[in-house]
This record gives structure tokens, C-alpha cells and sequence, in this order.
């Protein structure tokens, strides 16, 4: 760290990608430690905002809408893992620098992971809530009510800047021993076959999900 990496490059990163997502281009990451994680993050919640999009299709086979849901639920995974990622990146240069939490400190009950995954999420609703009202194929009544609902993005703005400001205390304090965070593992247990009772069932050939 430490300010390694620090917010303001954090949120620049994000809003530089989501420029650049109609073409594809990339943004390189120069940074160590927990960003290639939060790349990653980003980039999976980037996928699954366009996944969730055409899931709601209405005017396409069933078969597509069903590849776009296990799109979803494999984005998603990739999305917690990175989440994690970041937090134990974090975690391991403060353990690195031989930093450990003074008597005191404050537990986070989010990690770092979490609070840029969120980062990652607003800065994704302000890109497409601003996209909408430069639509030109769309009719005038849909750029206004738009328009009108810029004035959430005011909102949005604000809790994106109230969580970087969150953050950033966060990371500052644990550099100091002021604040501290665990990284939880979240267990999606409908991805793993040995705990889905309808991925096992099958497993056990018994045509059905186990009671």
C-alpha cells in the first residue's frame, strides 16, 4: 500500500474501463498487489451488467436466455472470488509491513473487497444512466424522463463519493493499526454439485433433487 492502491485511482480506473467498453480497448493495469483483482472485479461486474441485460430478452429462443442465466451464475462467481482477492491482497501488505491492530481498533463489518465491489457497481449505473439520455434512436419522451431521472444520479454521485470517502478512511486507519477487516469466503452453495441438491441428485443418478 500502502496507499497502494489509493481511492481516487480506484473510482479513475473504473469510470476509464466503462469509457472504453464500446470499443473494447483496454485499460492497463500497472499496479500490484490487490489490482489485479480489482481488474478483474470490475471487468466481471462489466459482464455481467450486459448478462443481466440480455437475460431479459423476450424476443429470442429460451435456450439463449438459458445460456445467458449460467453466464450469470459463472460471472458472479468470478466477481466473489475477486472480491476476496482484493481484500487478501490488502491484507498480506499490511502483514507485509508488519502492521497488526492496536488495542482498540475498529472491525469493519465490510472488507475493502466489498466496498470497491460496490464502487465498481455505482460507477457502472452512472455510465448507463448517463448513455440513456444521449440515445439518438430513442423519442424525445424517453431522453426527458431520462433527463429526470439525472437528478438520481446526483444521488448516485453523492453515494459513490460517501463510500470512496468510507474507504479511504478504512484503509488509512489499517495502515495504522486504527481499523482492521476479515475477508469472509462467501459459499455459493448452488454452484458447488456436492451441496445443490438438484446437481447431486443427478450425480446419484436418482433423476431427481434429494428431499
Amino acid at each position: 500500500m500502502l496507499h497502494e492502491p489509493d481511492v481516487r485511482s480506484i473510482t479513475q480506473y473504473h469510470d476509464a474501463v466503462l469509457r472504453l467498453s464500446a470499443t473494447d480497448a483496454p485499460v492497463p493495469i500497472t499496479g500490484r498487489g490487490a489490482w489485479p483483482a480489482i481488474a478483474a472485479n470490475h471487468e466481471f461486474n462489466l459482464l455481467l451488467w450486459r448478462e443481466e441485460d440480455k437475460a431479459r430478452r423476450r424476443d429470442v429462443a429460451a435456450s439463449e436466455i438459458a445460456a445467458s442465466k449460467r453466464h450469470i451464475d459463472a460471472y458472479n462467481q468470478q466477481r466473489n472470488d475477486a472480491v476476496e482477492s482484493i481484500g487478501e491482497a490488502i491484507l498480506a501488505a499490511l502483514a507485509q509491513a508488519a502492521v497488526v491492530p492496536a488495542p482498540g481498533a475498529w472491525l469493519s463489518s465490510e472488507t475493502a473487497g466489498a466496498m470497491i465491489d460496490r464502487l465498481s457497481i455505482l460507477a457502472l449505473k452512472i455510465h448507463h444512466m448517463r448513455e440513456q439520455t444521449r440515445r439518438v434512436d430513442a423519442g424525445s419522451a424517453h431522453v426527458q424522463a431520462c433527463a429526470a431521472r439525472l437528478q438520481r444520479l446526483q444521488r448516485l454521485q453523492q453515494q459513490r463519493a460517501d463510500l470512496a470517502g468510507c474507504l479511504e478512511r478504512l484503509l488509512r486507519e489499517a495502515e495504522i493499526g486504527r481499523a482492521w477487516f476479515k475477508v469472509y469466503r462467501q459459499y455459493k452453495m448452488y454452484n458447488d454439485p456436492s451441496l445443490n441438491p438438484y446437481l447431486y441428485g443427478q450425480v446419484r443418478g436418482s433423476g431427481r433433487a434429494a428431499p
